[in-house]
């Protein structure tokens, strides 16, 4: 084996295989970075750990296919921080051979008869730009369980059906859910399945801009979903599909609706959060023409703050974790953000206001529509 490559690209492909190797693998073989070399120029580069696998194929200047396992963790840390100069690998006894420029690395080469077959993805069930997949995974996951020994919580809920798919996430504390359109390859097609948010999240992470996203399910007994685009790809084990009725939850008669202005009102936050400590919540005031964000860490710091704000119904006087709100807010991609509640101890629901035509404020804090992504959060309980 031996071959050219650009070392940029050599160092996306490399980033985006590593991601799945295990740090404590079950099998020492799992470490490894499966490297094949093709007689037509094209270079791939696997790993997997018997749950996630991960694939990159890019172009390089092939003079002897061939194929080895190396150290795939210590083989991204030497690529990243190889000089920008073309990359020469080549196959020397049993050492995996690493030049570029100045610098030489020799890989002890791991036993490539040994290594798993990597799982053949499902087909494509269709596709979704990618800005638009990574965009809507980023608002849900933040919101996705982090307790291994409740697996469904850990998990984004993903459904498709016809052009719509919907994904959502919950703690038992809060949602998160949103809705985008997708393009199925047959019309009708239905699926829901339930993915590990972490692998969800770090490959939607890593989605190149402008690539066109395959999401491959089949719909019936699905084990596995693919995501591939732009010459990557990688597959996951499901999750159990049982999952919360989260639809039904996010509907409901508000007594009070609040709308203000998004990014003052994160940065506002932020501000006030900074005399909190551990389960310190942050408390909103809203009234008729503000909301008075406030936040004291016993008798050694205080925090206030207020925003212009516009209410509907009953004032509002309510409290929640910074983060979770934060978490929240981050999810809403417009100028104007909508809080709906019912009184301070029931959960309340975050939502974004389309943007309005040009710059006719009004317009956005009559607008009753929204964009598609819903928070709800459990508030903390006020005490005084």
């Amino acid at each position: 084996m031996e071959f050219r490559v650009d070392r940029q690209t050599l160092a996306e492909a490399v980033a985006w295989t590593a991601r799945t190797l295990p740090s404590r693998p079950a099998l020492p073989v799992l470490a490894g970075m499966l490297i094949e070399a093709s007689a037509d120029g094209g270079l791939t580069l696997a790993g997997f750990d018997y749950e996630v696998s991960a694939k990159a194929r890019i172009d390089a200047d092939v003079s002897a296919p061939g194929r080895a396992l190396v150290p795939g963790r210590l083989l991204a840390e030497i690529v990243r921080n190889l000089p920008a100069q073309p990359v020469e690998v080549a196959l020397k006894g049993v050492e995996v051979v690493v030049r570029c420029g100045s610098a030489e690395f020799g890989l002890q080469m791991m036993t490539v008869e040994d290594y798993p077959t990597l799982p053949e993805p499902p087909d494509a069930a269709g596709t979704i730009p990618g800005d638009v997949f990574a965009a809507a995974v980023a608002q849900v996951t933040p919101a996705a369980g982090r307790d291994d020994t409740l697996p469904m919580l850990t998990g984004v809920r993903l459904d498709v059906d016809g052009d719509v798919m919907r994904l959502a996430c919950t703690d038992r504390y809060r949602i998160a859910a949103v809705e985008v359109p997708w393009s199925p390859a047959e019309p009708g097609f239905t699926a829901g399945v339930v993915v590990p948010a972490r692998t969800l999240a770090d490959a939607a992470r890593s989605i190149r801009p402008g690539v066109e996203v395959a999401i491959g399910l089949n719909g019936v007994a699905d084990t596995l979903i693919g995501v591939s685009g732009g010459g990557r790809s990688m597959t996951t084990r499901l999750l159990d599909d049982q999952f919360i009725n989260y639809q039904s939850r996010l509907t409901g008669t508000w007594t009070s609706t609040a709308r203000v202005r998004t990014a003052p009102f994160v940065e506002a936050i932020k501000r006030v959060a900074l005399v909190t400590e551990r389960n310190t919540p942050v408390r909103l005031a809203f009234t008729d023409d503000q909301v008075q964000i406030r936040a004291a860490s016993g008798d050694s710091a205080r925090a206030n703050e207020s925003l212009s704000a516009h209410l509907d119904g009953d004032p509002i006087d309510i409290a929640f974790s910074p983060q979770y709100l934060l978490d929240g807010l981050a999810g809403v991609h417009s100028r104007y953000t909508r809080l709906e509640c019912t009184g301070p101890t029931k959960a309340a629901l975050l939502t974004g206001i389309p943007d309005p035509e040009g710059e006719d404020e009004d317009a956005a804090l009559d607008d009753t529509g929204d964009t598609g992504f819903r928070y709800l959060a459990m508030p903390v309980r006020l005490t005084a």
